[in-house]
């Protein structure tokens, strides 16, 4: 059994934080820039020019790419021969340090209702998985409330149809409009349960957007449902154009034989995540 040093997940989940709040991935950008010139629409151009410099001067400067620095997603696939002591509130507390000495927006309340800001951005939303070996894999995608108030599920039957989820999923970036800031990254589940569902799409908005599904049936559905959106015409933030999404990720899971649900989990156009193996 491999101890991990508790200090060092700590710092690493610290690090994490700061990092996807300041630099955005690498395939983001690459799409970013693919699409300033695949813009058909001036003012499209125009917004995507400011999307560019405003990510170059964030990582120039070590400031946030936006300023909803949003709530802290933390993904830990724990190998099974690796052991960290208290390994739930050693998160928390990785996120702590991160947002308060990071100087990043707490967006955090700790009732829905009562809506006292736990001052922290703590807790985190801890997804924890089991797997082989003695390492530890850790994503941080910190997800802001514009994207997220977008996202849906559908509880569909097998009766339904690939046409029926392609227009579900385009229904759901039309109902978001200009809310989640596109051009968006549209992350979709397909099958598990009705809570797994969503997990899924969120997973695939982690997904690096210049990978396909390895299915060949998925992949097509990628990229049919990413045509059908940018024929929608929302385009860069809403002022119309051709590239409304910059990438759809599907991940699919083994369902029950009466069910096919369909999650759909939309991503801002700074779809912000950091990863680190330790």
């Amino acid at each position: 059994m491999r101890e991990i040093d508790r200090a060092l997940f700590i710092q690493t989940v610290k690090e994490l934080c700061i990092e996807a709040n300041h630099i955005l991935p690498q395939d983001l950008k690459t799409c970013l820039q693919r699409a300033c010139g695949q813009e058909e629409s001036p003012l499209g151009r125009e917004v995507l020019g400011d999307i560019i410099r405003n990510y170059e001067t964030a990582e120039q400067l070590q400031i946030p790419v936006c300023q909803d620095t949003g709530m802290a997603v933390v993904f830990i696939d724990l190998g099974e021969d690796a052991h960290i002591a208290g390994l739930a509130a050693a998160v928390d507390e990785g996120v702590r340090q991160g947002y308060v000495e990071g100087l990043l927006r707490c967006s955090v309340v700790g009732d829905p209702l009562r809506r006292i800001n736990t001052n922290d951005n703590t807790p985190a939303v801890l997804h924890l998985r089991m797997v082989p070996g003695d390492r530890v894999s850790i994503t941080v995608a910190p997800k802001g409330a514009g994207s997220e108030n977008m996202s849906s599920i559908r509880m569909m039957t097998p009766a339904a149809t690939e046409e029926d989820i392609i227009a579900y999923v385009v229904q759901a970036v039309e109902t978001a409009g200009s809310n989640p800031c596109p051009p968006v990254v549209v992350g979709v589940g397909i099958g598990g349960n009705f809570e797994g569902c969503a997990l899924l799409a969120k997973r695939a908005l982690c997904r690096d957007s210049s990978l396909r599904n390895p299915d060949p049936l998925y992949q097509g559905l990628e990229q049919r449902m990413l045509e059908a959106i940018n024929r929608t015409g929302i385009g860069p933030q809403g002022f119309g154009g051709r590239v409304t999404a910059l990438s759809v990720n599907i991940e699919a899971g083994a369902t029950h034989i009466a069910s096919l649900p369909v999650a759909v989990n939309m991503g801002c156009h700074v779809t912000r995540h950091a990863h680190r193996v330790i």
